[in-house]
């Protein structure tokens, strides 16, 4: 699980003190030890009882001006500053009772949705009871990533991050499925970035089956690679097959595969790409592109067989 900080300060910081800081250094994004040390810090923030509500109410006042501009995370985050190497932020928590869960989506808030991190970060409960977690932790060099990989979770235990409580989700090895908090919470994050965060692959897990259900953080990369196939000419299509030879994440280069395949005029020219792929090659590529190819195989004799007899 998690790992608990130990941080009792009792004095409070602002918000543009823990940024000074961080700038100041040292912060390694790729030291869990290093970002751990950051917890005491947070915790000083987290002792203010004011800056948030400061903050909320001046970005009210300019209309949220600088979330519009500067927060892509969802409605649940207040951004509170972003660098190349680390990110502030506000969680909001709603209880089961609140409007948000009875009128809305849990998904939005990730309850109900066991998943690790793709990133190392640091958390403090700022307000309320805490959201709940059952944690589990997991050997992420074992695992391939494809969905319905079977997947040694190990169950730790139930806790919840209370006010002051301080905690390190460690990268690839902390598992939580949240729940709800028992009143509406907030917690804050001292988040570690890398240039390689984006391509580094964040799982959700199906708890009652102990399998991989999917990747939950998608690129706008993925996406691109498939329109340059088909928009943008030779270079597009070199681009393509440079991806998918070397890109160094397997979820990219199965992404460049599926765009190679798609270029293809018939079904059958695509299942021997994929099978070709399958033969030679390990790792997620390779397991996606068997996936792939019985997935075209169904569907090509779906579509072969043509529609049911009327009556």
């Amino acid at each position: 699980m998690p790992r608990l900080i130990h941080a009792d300060a009792k004095d409070w910081i602002e918000l543009g003190d823990l940024v000074e800081m961080l700038n100041s250094g040292p912060f390694d994004p790729e030291d869990e030890e290093c970002v751990a040390e950051w917890g005491p810090s947070l915790k000083r923030l987290a002792n203010n009882r004011r800056f948030l509500g400061d903050l909320i109410i001046e970005e009210l006042k300019q209309r949220c001006a600088g979330q519009i501009e500067s927060n892509h995370y969802n409605a649940q985050v207040v951004l509170l500053h972003k660098t190349p190497s680390f990110v502030l932020r506000a969680n909001f928590w709603p209880a089961e009772e609140d409007s948000a869960i009875a009128n809305g989506d849990r998904g939005q808030f990730f309850y109900d949705l066991p998943h690790d991190h793709n990133f190392t970060f640091v958390t403090a409960g700022y307000h309320g009871p805490g959201y709940w977690s059952d944690y589990y932790e997991y050997d992420f060099d074992r695992v391939t990533g494809h969905p319905g990989e079977k997947v040694d979770l190990r169950f730790v235990e139930r806790s919840r991050l209370e006010e002051g409580k301080v905690m390190l989700y460690r990268k690839h090895l902390d598992v939580h499925c949240q729940l709800p908090p028992d009143a509406l919470s907030v917690s804050l994050n001292i988040v570690a970035l890398s240039p390689a965060t984006d391509f580094l692959d964040q799982y959700r897990f199906d708890l009652r089956r102990s399998e991989v259900a999917g990747i939950v953080n998608h690129s706008a990369l993925e996406t691109l690679i498939r329109l340059a196939a088909h928009c943008g000419g030779d270079t597009g299509r070199d681009l393509v097959e440079e991806c998918a030879a070397r890109h160094p994440s397997g979820r990219v280069r199965f992404a460049a595969l599926q765009a190679k395949a798609s270029l293809l005029s018939d079904p059958d020219s695509r299942i021997a790409l994929f099978d070709d792929v399958a033969a030679r090659t390990n790792g997620l590529v390779g397991a996606m592109a068997v996936h792939e190819a019985e997935r075209l195989r169904t569907t090509k004799a779906w579509i072969e067989a043509g529609p049911p007899p009327v009556g």
